[in-house]
């Protein structure tokens, strides 16, 4: 050990910079501590980078890997030895061969350590347990990696060709966004069944209340009222009183899944959230690695967290266990996710502490003893009735484990089901009613998943592993296909009828149901691409063949399948199927025929096109072109109605004029707006476009120049704010400017707007090398260096003749023309003239010409 820290020259490379600066606290000086900052090196952006021959990856260092990969391979010549110490899981593992490969370390001068928690102990016991990289674990994420690129690539153009462009598929996040719409037309096609459920509140002889439900509910009203009418002239009696003693268990502790779905209920953070800040507690040493699936928890932390719960909460309370990891599929040997230290209670950071709070609980609670309860149910009623009434409830006689943790409720907790302490009775003893309600319930839907129920049901099912959850979720998010929107409730008649003082009362009343929030609700594009790819890759979007593939993952990881094997008996069958979809598949638009146009005859559809769901009035191949509307928040293809549609082409439509501006109001890519001369703005979420008169116009339009009214004054000019797509932001002439969550955007002070302002200012000054405004022209600075930019267009400066790259002072001497021929030479056409569109001939012939060549259809379709 003396010897290792003797040597002069070690060099270890971690992933990140958080961890690198961790670990370098605990090594000292004879040792350099660098971060990869992740994967240095990928398969290329552009083109597949795969032999299909062979399934050989063809590896480039990432573009902003470049000079970090060179500032590396210096530090490694200074190195004598080079320690690999990224995560020791399949990505981790990677890191390291990726690592060990570009900076062509040999054998001998690297070692490959891994520990699970960032400790000083586990650092040096790693350091004296060095091993070698282990190729099986690497080749399972290069497998992984493989795959999933060959099925994104080839997948992808047969959705650009048959759907749309643009569009994207995955063979992990099509199969959960398959999960999404399937539940979806679930909820859709659900049709809800209406019983009479029976509650009764009864006294006892202290005239103490007793809540209890009927045992079975009535499908009919008649039957429901039928038994009120029996029990108003009935006498209510205890007719038995069990007691029973039970036991509850904590919880094992976290794994990923599990604490993505637990920070969710207690926490209310979202998947990507949690990982985030697991991911920093990991690398500031706090917890151990967040990525899971192991339940096991080590001696050392088994002892740790019994000292810690004697000293909390006395000896009773510690039950010193292990837990048992039930998925065969558990990558590595790590453990569950745990405090490093149970010492640490609390860390400073508020968002960070809450989730390592629910950490620490956790790990404790695990090794607590089982709670103890008394459960009590009483039944009440009489020979003369049908059924009889029970009351359940139940009281703590130990709090154990529930001391540490406690309980939340889920979503899957039926609110009606909820026990409490019931009041001394005995057998025998004669109650009163005070009073007995018959309601009328709807059987419900299932829920719509929550990014907890879906990393639950993707993890029950086995697809994906504990690092890909979060990335999923973020994706299928980021490509449109699914979203959190909020879904307005309907309304609904419910029958109530109650007994109260012998009189029995019947009430009609109105319920809402259907009503969500962040939940995962699939788009219209999201369900056409998911109906389409389930259609014609029956497959690969089989739940089983998806876990299937994890499997095979998991074999090549311990040494029992080669990765090569498996990508080729795969491709046998994968690309003979992209060929023939490619070949023979129909256009899928989602289309929907809602019905006939009364003013033109014509067929109405609901689809998609490119961009995104529509109306549509004609068919494309009439001789006039159809009319589109775009279809506004909150509606769908598979539900709009006929009407719903047909109202969408009155909009735009024009008001009276305000100040001297024209006003229209109508529907754009951002959703419904009221437009003021050259000025849109957006009507408030949930207001229907077509209900905005003219006064409501004008309030929209003042409210507008309100928010726009100067806040303040900028070397004279005045700056006005507004919250924009990407949040609150101050203007200054022409310059929008973020308002970061740091300031008080409410209550932003001159020196505020003047920060603010001054720093923005400058990085634009930094941000042109040249600029030619009316040929919509620049050279700017930008993240990875210097670039072109024309129109929205970016391109690339060429080096020059010796091979060297330009610096910043040499193109600012660069001219017009010269620029102009780089653009040329990048893209032919970049200034090609636009044709102008051919002028419209006249239409009045046509119309009788598409009546003949197509009738319209008399009636919509039957909805798919």
């Amino acid at each position: 050990m003396q010897k290792i820290f003797r040597m002069s020259k070690n060099l270890v490379i971690v992933e990140s910079p958080a961890k690198a600066k961790t670990i370098q606290k605990y090594l000292g000086k004879d040792f350099e501590v660098k971060s990869s900052f992740g994967h240095i090196r990928d398969l290329p952006k552009k083109g597949m980078g795969i032999d299909l021959a062979t399934f050989s990856p063809d590896y480039e260092v990432s573009a902003d890997k470049k000079k970090l990969v060179t500032e590396l391979k210096a530090a490694v010549k200074k190195a004598e030895m080079v320690w690999l110490a990224s995560d020791e899981d399949r990505e981790g593992e990677a890191i390291a061969w990726h690592l060990a490969e570009e900076l062509k370390l040999k054998p001998e001068n690297r070692k490959r350590i891994v520990f699970h928690e960032i400790t000083k102990n586990a650092i040096l016991k790693s350091i004296e347990n060095p091993r070698d990289i282990d190729q099986n674990l690497v080749n399972a994420q290069q497998a992984r990696r493989v795959l999933d690129r060959i099925v994104g690539f080839e997948m992808s153009p047969v959705l650009w060709k048959k759907v749309k462009p643009g569009l994207s598929a995955g063979r992990v996040q099509s199969v959960a966004v398959r999960l999404i719409v399937e539940r979806e037309k679930e909820i859709r096609e659900f049709v809800p069944k209406a019983s009479f459920k029976l509650d009764g509140i009864f006294l006892n002889k202290a005239a103490q209340e007793i809540s209890a439900k009927l045992k079975k509910d009535f499908d009919k009203e008649e039957d429901a009222e039928k038994f009120l009418e029996q029990a108003r002239t009935t006498e209510f009696k205890v007719l038995n009183v069990e007691t029973k003693p039970g036991t509850r268990s904590a919880s094992a502790p976290f794994t990923t899944s599990t604490l993505q779905q637990e920070a969710s209920s207690r926490l209310g953070y979202n998947v990507t959230n949690t990982m985030r800040l697991a991911q920093r507690l990991y690398e500031e040493g706090y917890i151990t690695y967040m990525r899971t699936d192991s339940v096991n928890l080590s001696q050392e932390a088994i002892e740790g967290a019994k000292k810690q719960i004697i000293s909390e909460y006395g000896a009773a309370y510690s039950s010193p266990r292990n837990y048992t990891t039930k998925s065969a599929s558990a990558q590595e040997a790590h453990e569950a996710i745990r405090p490093t230290d149970f010492a640490v209670t609390s860390i400073g950071d508020a968002q960070l502490n809450r989730l390592y709070q629910l950490i620490y609980r956790r790990t404790l609670a695990s090794q607590m003893a089982n709670a103890k309860i008394e459960k009590t149910v009483i039944e009440i009623g009489n020979a003369k009735l049908p059924q009889h009434f029970e009351a359940q409830g139940e009281v703590i006689i130990f709090d154990g484990f529930l001391k540490a943790y406690g309980i939340v409720k889920t979503e899957d907790d039926d609110e009606e089901n909820n026990e409490k302490l019931l009041p001394k009775v005995s057998v025998g003893e004669i109650l009163d009613y005070k009073k007995i309600t018959a309601t009328e319930k709807f059987t419900r839907p299932s829920a719509r998943y929550t990014e907890a129920g879906l990393v639950r049901k993707l993890e029950e099912l086995g697809i994906g592993r504990p690092s890909t959850y979060a990335p999923t979720i973020q994706t299928i998010q980021n490509r449109e296909y699914v979203d959190k929107r909020e879904i307005e409730p309907q309304t609904r008649e419910v029958v109530k009828i109650s007994l109260a003082k012998d009189k029995i009362k019947k009430e009609v009343l109105e319920e809402k149901f259907g009503g969500d929030k962040n939940k995962f609700v699939p788009t219209d594009t999201g369900e056409v691409v998911s109906d389409f790819l389930t259609d014609n890759f029956k497959e690969i979007l089989d739940y089983g063949f998806t876990a299937r593939v994890e499997e095979s993952f998991d074999e090549i990881a311990n040494g029992d399948q080669k990765w090569k094997e498996m990508m080729t008996d795969f491709y046998s069958k994968f690309h003979p199927r992209i060929e023939d979809v490619e070949e023979h598949a129909e256009r899928a638009t989602g289309d929907r025929l809602l019905g006939v146009d009364p003013k033109t005859g014509k067929n109405v559809h609901a689809r998609i096109g490119r961009f995104g769901a529509m109306i549509q009035i004609g068919e494309t191949d009439d001789e006039e072109k159809p009319i589109f509307a775009s279809l506004m928040a909150g509606q769908n293809i598979a539900t709009i109605t006929f009407e719903e549609a047909l109202e969408l082409f009155k909009l735009p439509f024009d008001l009276n004029e305000v100040d001297g501006q024209p006003v229209s109001v109508g529907v754009g890519r951002f959703g419904p707006y009221v437009k003021w001369g050259e000025t849109f703005i957006s009507i408030p979420k949930g207001e229907d476009p077509l209900s905005v008169d003219q006064k409501r116009a004008e309030e929209i339009i003042n409210e507008k120049k309100v928010a726009d009214a100067p806040i303040a004054t900028y070397k004279g000019e005045p700056v006005t704010k507004g919250t924009g797509r990407f949040g609150p932001f101050i203007k200054y002439q022409s310059i929008f400017v973020n308002v970061p969550k740091r300031y008080d955007f409410e209550n932003l002070s001159q020196s505020d707007i003047n920060e603010l302002i001054d720093a923005k200012l400058e990085k634009e000054a930094n941000r042109y090398i040249q600029q030619w405004e009316k040929e919509k022209i620049s050279i700017e600075n930008g993240r990875w260096g210097p670039f072109i930019k024309f129109g929205k267009a970016m391109f690339k400066i060429p080096k020059k003749a010796d091979d060297t790259k330009y610096e910043s002072e040499e193109l600012k001497g660069i001219s017009l023309d010269e620029v102009k021929k780089w653009i040329t030479d990048q893209d032919p056409k970049a200034f090609a003239e636009k044709k102008k569109p051919a002028a419209k001939k006249a239409t009045t012939t046509k119309k009788a010409a598409t009546t003949a060549k197509k009738p319209a259809v008399k009636k919509p379709a039957a909805k798919k």
